[in-house]
């Protein structure tokens, strides 16, 4: 996945930092929601909801938060939420998938379509683009003092499908339905996760140069600003260039 990996990486990390909490605990609100209504509030019989609830605290969510965002998924106003993937395409041919939650369809369309028509994309047709992806399971180690090949090892003997070590970064790779399943054996093994979530992984990555890396890079960022925006993918390999230039702005 190479680029398309350390963007997700350095995104996550900047966001430790800069992102506007008020907008990450809206998207994780939603999440925890729209969890909970898909598929039942209790997180012991849901584990959408269980890593929902582990990103929500990783995020610093208060617990009265939480509570409050599950509740919603009873009758009420989770009912009125909508999960609504776009397709699209950036800056040299870049294929965009664009899941969003949202309360107003019309006005989520009018929000995508706009931010890909100013900055170098356009909207595409439904399945245009999403055949380039699959649903997979996907976690994030630093490994810290800790040996990257037990981790590597532990991830395998938990069910894991691939395993990739990087400079500052284990990226695991499961089946959607073994995330959590992985992501606990870590856990049990006394290993910090920095990150698990159901990802849409690109089945093959789009090399870029410079120029349209930097362009597509900042489309997934105008985009990742939409308030009804929660995850944003791309089958870009941005080069190490420009994922500098990023990590340090």
């Amino acid at each position: 996945m190479g680029g398309h990996s350390h963007w997700s990486t350095i995104k996550r990390q900047k966001g430790a930092s800069d992102a506007k909490r008020g907008q990450l605990f809206t998207r994780l609100s939603k999440e925890v929601s729209v969890a909970a209504r898909e598929g039942g509030m209790d997180p012991t019989m849901n584990p959408r909801l269980r890593l929902a609830i582990d990103k929500a605290k990783e995020g610093n969510m208060p617990a009265e938060t939480i509570k409050r965002a599950i509740e919603r998924g009873g009758p009420g106003d989770a009912n009125s939420l909508e999960e609504i993937t776009f397709e699209g395409y950036g800056p040299g041919g870049v294929a965009i998938l664009i899941q969003t939650v949202t309360d107003n369809r019309n006005r989520t369309v009018a929000e995508v379509r706009t931010c890909l028509s100013r900055n170098g994309g356009t909207m595409g047709e439904a399945g245009s683009v999403a055949w380039q992806f699959e649903k997979r399971g996907l976690i994030v180690v630093e490994p810290g003092s800790a040996d990257s090949d037990e981790i590597a090892l532990v991830a395998i003997d938990g069910g894991a499908d691939d395993v990739k070590v990087e400079s500052s970064f284990i990226e695991i790779v499961t089946a959607a339905t073994d995330l959590d399943k992985v992501r606990r054996a870590l856990v049990d093994a006394g290993i910090k996760v920095a990150s698990a979530e159901l990802s849409m992984i690109p089945k093959t990555s789009l090399p870029v140069d410079d120029k349209v890396g930097g362009s597509a890079l900042k489309l997934l960022d105008v985009i990742e600003d939409l308030d009804d925006v929660q995850k944003v993918y791309s089958n870009a390999d941005f080069p190490e260039s420009v994922l500098m230039e990023y990590a340090a702005s």
